[in-house]
């Protein structure tokens, strides 16, 4: 097999890796196989929320995982805040990996360390402010990835996540630069602004949910639309994680 001729050069070689893609919200076995068909890197799946699209049952939860690939990250979202529910949860679902989708004390996450060998943790900033840059930096040291989204956790109801609604992509973009782990993008996006969110932010990873369904239900074509979209986004960024 004969390889192209390698042009010596200072500057450092870029590949045009467009960011991985993770859908949310799934509600069925059919949803995950159109997904993981369309090229998703990881897929949510939500459990209790105090407000917000996606939740389903445990069990389903827990059936649906057992379908997907191992090359595809399964992830449970978990409004819990403490060690042992959380703890609980993953045990029974048996997901590869834990949502955040609020804040949680330190301690938490070297507790989830210990009983959960081997389960990435992934913590929701919210962004609201520039606070959002300090809340992500405080806790970057302690999970494999950050994800950011557009929920409001101070409201009486929380909203944890699926509010369908963008945020400050310049503060996005500025934790992103500031933190030494992936970093998701979520909050609003959908096939039309998913090119913008990744050219501004520069994202490891892109997140969605409402903005690919209709009527509740994932819709083919508007998958479709949004991962070629992503795909179009490679080589934006040179300098996103890979």
């Amino acid at each position: 097999m004969q390889f192209p001729e390698i042009i010596p050069t200072t500057e450092p070689v870029v590949f045009p890796i467009p960011p991985r893609v993770k859908i949310c919200c799934i509600a069925s076995p059919a949803e995950a196989a159109l997904a993981v068909a369309s090229g998703a890197s990881a897929i949510g799946l939500v459990s209790r929320m105090p407000s917000g699209p996606g939740p389903i049952p445990e069990s389903l939860i827990r059936d649906i995982a057992e379908t997907v690939p191992p090359t595809v990250a399964t992830f449970l979202l978990t409004c819990e805040t403490t060690a042992q529910p959380i703890i609980a949860q993953q045990r029974y679902c048996r997901t590869n990996t834990l949502q955040l989708v609020d804040e949680v004390a330190t301690g938490v996450y070297d507790s989830l360390r210990d009983a959960l060998p081997g389960i990435s943790l992934v913590q929701v900033i919210h962004v609201r402010d520039e606070d959002s840059l300090s809340e992500a930096v405080a806790v970057s040291g302690k999970v494999d990835a950050i994800l950011l989204d557009s929920g409001q956790p101070t409201l009486a109801i929380k909203e944890l996540g699926g509010t369908g609604r963008t945020h400050d992509w310049a503060v996005s973009r500025r934790i992103r630069d500031e933190v030494d782990v992936p970093v998701f993008l979520a909050g609003g996006l959908n096939p039309d602004n998913v090119r913008k969110g990744i050219e501004q932010v520069g994202p490891f990873g892109v997140d969605v949910c409402s903005g690919l369904r209709i009527n509740g239900k994932l819709d083919e074509t508007k998958l479709t639309n949004f991962m070629q979209a992503v795909r179009a986004s490679a080589g934006l960024d040179s300098r996103r994680s890979n």
